[in-house]
């Protein structure tokens, strides 16, 4: 009995579920107008807090860096899944969007680089998948004023 129970034991840890999957990597490159300000981004996989509300979403990466002519943002130890990234380039480093009237004045972007018409994307049309290892979005930086 006490060499079934040792053998059981050597044996439990490669039985069993899946493997918790690898964390893994965005890196985001984009142009921006000028190296005023700073740039805020928010990674979230809830379509209800895309993109206008990302602190309530408890989940969401948010990150602030300074802003500089070309840029590349690194977001490690993301959760496979799918995922909305927009950004704003906060020139004036207020903390929001500036707006003249309905018409941004700083600039911004979003992930897939989608058609923008009358406000913001639809959470399908900038969703990517992140699985293990890197993944790459370059994002285009719309300056409207």
């Amino acid at each position: 009995m006490p060499a079934r129970a040792i053998a059981a034991a050597l044996l439990l840890p490669t039985l069993g579920g899946a493997a918790a999957p690898n964390p893994a990597e965005l890196d985001i490159t984009l142009t921006l107008r000028n190296a005023n300000g700073l740039v805020q981004l928010c990674l979230t996989e809830r379509p209800a807090n895309f993109p206008a509300d990302c602190k309530a979403d408890p989940r969401a990466v948010r990150k602030t860096v300074a802003a500089s002519k070309t840029l590349m943002v690194r977001i490690p130890g993301i959760a496979p899944g799918t995922y909305g990234l927009s950004l704003i380039h906060d020139e004036n480093g207020n903390g929001r969007l500036d707006k003249f009237g309905p018409v941004p004045t700083e600039g911004f972007g979003f992930s897939r680089n989608p058609t923008i018409r009358f406000g913001p994307p639809a959470f399908k049309d900038v969703s990517f998948p992140i699985g293990g290892g890197k993944t790459v979005q370059t994002v285009r930086v719309r300056y409207l004023l």
